[in-house]
């Protein structure tokens, strides 16, 4: 029988493990020792923990480039920890960071997005860092501190916490920015790097376009200054020169103070939540940064009906991608049915705590339909007037709603900084891809908002989530959403390229839809296409802003029509050269 320590020499051999890092595909080794320890048991812990030693090793060693070039998608940078992310790009983009400040007095129209009118302002706000769950999170943040304080910017340390959390916390701290380490949703292999302005929403792109040239010029000198060493750089926790803090602390405050705007009653819903015993809440941290805020969160309320999943740490994440899905919400829904409560509220939190998707155990709520009824809800039962803000891939039944409240819609292109046009005035904003935020919050995406909705809802109108969502299909129409993802090898410019094949689909064609032929009836191209048929269902298609993908959406008016738009929508793909024909 071949031994744990012999299978290890094994797969080193065939993950091409070397003493050059730069070959090596530590993640691929990982990935293939958690499935032995999901499989087989602890034993193969410590050499799961070696391999990271390996990935830790390049991240603070790695002296060369990105093995991508630094890019700001939708949300942020992302890429392989060690080998995209590690400690030189990322004081890198940290320094590219500062220049943009260190340019205001040049470039005086920086300020309307920064924020900020001068380098000193900013140097005293000074910029809020934090980061998820992930493996090297800390030294990462490290590296980030070190620039800041050296070119004497104030830290506001939160240590590992959420994407919305750190939001709140930038607004309430008055700070100038931002910096969080989190690739959101990403798979165990990746890294992130996320930058708000003062604001506290996601970076408009002239500010990311600054930054991206800033790092890429950076990151191709031979020696950056203000890049630390190994050796000089101190964990966050035993600096005397930052400022540590609560970051939920924040949050809360956040919130109550700006109850009036969005009528969400923090203390009243927990309290009313405490008072139920007919209600359970089952939430899946999915081993990210919410783990650590859930319970404080509830503040001891609730007691045994208050069933909290995967809150262990884990920076492999038991080897799923760690995102709101179908099948990562199974083990909510298994626990939900298993509960005597009348009402159940089921969530999933993706690891930075900026996605949730619901259930009540029989009935999956993503943000496709959540987001609507999150709009039903303040406009219909709490009385707020106001437009409703969704992405061009998300759900119409916003627009339905919208409609029939005489109201306006915004629909801009995917991604969360979108939505800083409405931001104040619209009473939700939302997107399909799991992330909502509403009036009077953060203008970023937030699960915990997400969340205190969905228990507001349940506690206001005594039914649960379905029956809700039933009622307002039942009054206002159906609509059957999906998306999907493929991984491409093609980037940039060349995959610009071969999309423009789709261009051949245009008004007024005829598109197989399972056993019928859909014509056209209006193209909308300002984020990929969006292909929306005579019967008002729909087909979308665009490059991935976060990963190596290309992302397909989806809507039909009919259950059963959903999967043939899929369909359809792989075999455009196939026609232009980016699905085999297997793959269908």
């Amino acid at each position: 029988m071949t031994s744990p320590s012999e299978t290890v020499r094994d797969l080193y051999k065939s993950c091409n493990i070397g003493p050059d890092h730069t070959n090596s595909d530590y993640f691929a080794l990982i990935q293939k020792l958690v499935e032995r320890r999901r499989n087989e048991g602890v034993v193969w812990q410590k050499y799961i923990d070696q391999v990271y030693q390996l990935v830790l090793a390049e991240i603070v060693s790695n002296a060369g480039q990105p093995r991508d070039v630094v890019n700001f998608g939708t949300s942020g940078w992302r890429g392989i920890l060690g080998k995209d992310l590690f400690v030189r790009s990322v004081s890198s983009v940290t320094t590219a960071i500062i220049q943009m400040y260190q340019e205001l007095d040049k470039y005086q129209d920086l300020a309307q997005f920064l924020g900020v009118a001068s380098l000193a302002e900013a140097q005293v706000k000074g910029c809020v860092v934090g980061f998820d769950n992930r493996f090297g999170g800390e030294i990462l943040a490290a590296a980030v501190i070190e620039v800041l304080v050296n070119a004497g910017f104030t830290v506001h340390y939160a240590a590992e916490s959420t994407t919305g959390v750190l939001s709140a916390a930038l607004l309430e701290l008055g700070a100038a920015f931002s910096i969080n380490l989190t690739p959101s949703h990403n798979p165990l292999q990746y890294g992130g790097f996320k930058y708000n302005a003062a604001d506290a929403g996601p970076a408009v792109s002239e500010l990311t376009d600054r930054i991206t040239a800033n790092a890429r010029t950076l990151i191709g000198e031979d020696s950056i200054p203000s890049v630390p060493s190994f050796a000089s750089l101190v964990v966050p926790s035993e600096r005397t020169d930052i400022h540590p803090f609560d970051s939920l602390q924040c949050w809360k405050s956040l919130v109550r103070r700006n109850v009036s705007s969005h009528g969400l009653d923090l203390d009243g819903i927990m309290q009313a939540f405490a008072g139920n015993h007919g209600f359970c809440v089952a939430i899946d941290s999915v081993h990210g940064a919410s783990r650590l805020h859930i319970a404080p969160l509830f503040e001891g309320k609730g007691g045994g009906r208050l069933i909290h999943l995967r809150a262990n740490a884990d920076v492999t994440f038991d080897g799923i991608a760690p995102e709101p899905s179908s099948v990562n919400m199974e083990q909510v829904g298994k626990t939900l049915r298993a509960r005597p409560e009348g009402l159940k509220l089921g969530a999933i939190i993706d690891p930075d705590g900026d996605r949730i998707r619901f259930t009540d155990g029989m009935v999956e709520i993503s943000m496709n339909q959540f987001g609507a009824m999150a709009y039903h809800f303040l406009h219909q039962i709490k009385g707020k007037r106001g437009m409703v803000a969704k992405t061009m891939a998300t759900s119409n039944l916003a627009n339905a709603l919208a409609k029939a409240f005489h109201e306006e819609i915004f629909e801009p292109r995917v991604g969360f900084k979108e939505f800083k046009p409405v931001i104040g005035r619209a009473l939700v904003c939302f997107e399909e891809s799991d992330g909502i935020s509403v009036i009077g919050h953060t203008p970023e995406k937030d699960a915990y908002i997400g969340l205190l909705l969905a228990m507001d809802m349940i506690l206001t109108l005594n039914i649960n989530l379905g029956e809700y969502l039933l009622r307002i299909e039942t009054e206002y129409g159906a609509y059957y959403p999906d998306r999907g993802g493929l991984p491409v090898s093609a980037r940039g410019e060349e995959l610009k390229v071969i999309l423009q094949g789709l261009q051949k689909y245009g008004p007024g064609v005829s598109v197989r839809v399972g056993e019928n032929d859909q014509r056209i009836a209006e193209v909308i191209d300002i984020d990929g296409r969006k292909m929306i048929f005579e019967d008002g269902s729909w087909i979308m298609i665009r490059p991935s802003g976060t990963e190596p993908k290309v992302r397909y959406y989806v809507e039909s008016r009919t259950a059963s029509g959903t999967g043939n738009l899929v369909q359809a929508a792989r075999a455009m793909l196939q026609e232009v050269g980016l699905l085999e024909p297997a793959s269908l």
